[in-house]
């Protein structure tokens, strides 16, 4: 979308690097069949990639969902040394965005490889306040947080970034094949926060 920021920085910590933010492109689709190997994330992610083509469709998806206006999902990277990009490490997306609606929905996974470095907290954190000071005029206030209620690390990730666990969703089959969570995070007024942003 025009005039939308579509690069983000979350800061490094002492013990890992900056990440970086940016939409998903085509040269990431062989990266991508990789990720996918990670038994644990496919038994999270609602859309699993099993070969190239699956994921130059999947990114496909995630570039129309940025045309469209109402699914913005981030490449997340770390940053090397020299201030290039690195591998992939996961995944941020905010979803369901309409102007004049209140509540917009966000998600995340994290590469296997890079699980313990802070990354699905600091990318969700980073696209949050992403979410709320560019889509504030279109009156967002309010996210949404859903995963099923045995993904622990999800719930963990959730209530380090404020989003409060709000009530508990019936199993939704196959799609959903357990209860879930539902966490929410109200916009402060005025946002306090905005992340460092790259055009």
């Amino acid at each position: 979308m025009d005039g939308i920021i579509t690069r983000l920085t979350a800061a490094a910590t002492a013990s890992a690097p900056a990440l970086s933010l940016r939409p998903w492109r085509p040269a990431d689709a062989a990266g991508l069949v990789d990720l996918h190997r990670d038994e644990a994330l496919r038994r999270w992610v609602s859309a699993v990639v099993h070969d190239r083509a699956g994921a130059a469709r999947w990114v496909q998806d995630q570039q129309r969902g940025w045309e469209a206006g109402h699914r913005f999902a981030f490449a997340v990277s770390e940053v090397r040394a020299d201030a290039t990009e690195g591998e992939l490490v996961g995944h941020a997306v905010l979803k369901n965005v309409a102007t004049g609606s209140s509540s917009a929905e966000v998600g995340y996974w994290t590469a296997a490889h890079a699980r313990g470095r802070g990354v699905a907290p600091r990318a969700l954190e980073t696209l949050t306040d992403w979410a709320f000071t560019t889509f504030a005029d279109g009156g967002l206030t309010r996210l949404e947080l859903l995963h099923q209620v045995d993904n622990t690390a999800s719930c963990r990730v959730a209530r380090k970034c404020g989003y409060e666990l709000s009530s508990l969703l019936p199993a939704g089959p196959p799609a959903f094949p357990r209860e879930g969570h539902l966490h929410t995070r109200r916009r402060l007024s005025p946002v306090t926060h905005v992340p460092e942003q790259h055009s």
